[in-house]
């Protein structure tokens, strides 16, 4: 595969000398770091020195083997180091208390870095670039498009928390009552001996009406209302 900036700036852009590593160095650190500040903005585990180190780590060492290697071993190095970078990545997703999966597109934004220094690294600068780039607008831009589609969704999951176990019947009746079917429950342990029954509820909305002119938030706040509910809200 050919680059097609060779064309615009020379043979250089393909060797592995100062100039070329240094403009490697500087699309690395410029991706990551966007994604790094975009992590760090939402307050996520991995940020911005996280990202940076991880991109710089990852090209250094395609740059290296793709000197020293042969190519079957650059491959295998390569391997490697993805590998490892997701088990890395891994540690930044978090189970909540409220069995709320947290950091998974974190890990996903970590293993992509990685991956595409590792492009740029072997000098795939326009492979590399637009990947980095189609990575940092669907951080930013498509996060208003899931929300959108998880509201218009007919099935969400909220966390419940009951004041006394006894009140779960009554709050089953009023589920239905209200147009909305009961997929799942499932008792929470974490809270055992706060005084509160705790649960993740399953929810589907059956009732025409009721998808028509009632969004979840809508549905929460009706369910805010009944006296033996403590808290409520909608798991992400």
């Amino acid at each position: 595969m050919q680059e097609p900036l060779k064309y615009l700036f020379g043979d250089w852009i393909c060797e592995n000398g100062v100039s070329s590593v240094c403009l490697k160095l500087f699309l690395c650190f410029m991706f990551s770091a966007i994604i790094g500040c975009e992590r760090s903005n939402k307050r996520h585990a991995a940020g911005l020195r996280t990202f940076i180190l991880i991109s710089i780590a990852s090209l250094f060492i395609a740059i290296v083997t793709s000197i020293f290697s042969s190519e079957t071993f650059s491959w295998v190095i390569s391997a490697s180091v993805i590998i490892g970078v997701a088990i890395l990545s891994n540690n930044t997703i978090l189970f909540t208390s409220r069995n709320q999966i947290k950091g998974l597109t974190t890990s996903a934004a970590l293993w992509t870095t990685s991956l595409l220094s590792m492009v740029i690294g072997y000098g795939y600068y326009t492979l590399g670039s637009i990947g980095f780039i189609v990575t940092i607008l669907s951080l930013v831009f498509l996060q208003y498009f899931e929300i959108y589609l998880k509201n218009r969704s007919n099935h969400f999951e909220i966390h419940l928390e009951l004041t006394n176990v006894s009140y779960l019947k009554d709050f089953t009746i009023v589920i239905r009552e209200l147009g909305l079917k009961i997929d799942d429950i499932e008792s929470n342990p974490a809270y055992l001996g706060s005084g509160l029954s705790v649960y993740k509820v399953s929810l589907s909305i059956i009732f025409e009406e009721l998808k028509k002119y009632k969004s979840h938030k809508e549905i929460i706040a009706s369910l805010k209302t009944l006296d033996y509910i403590h808290y409520i809200e909608e798991m992400n």
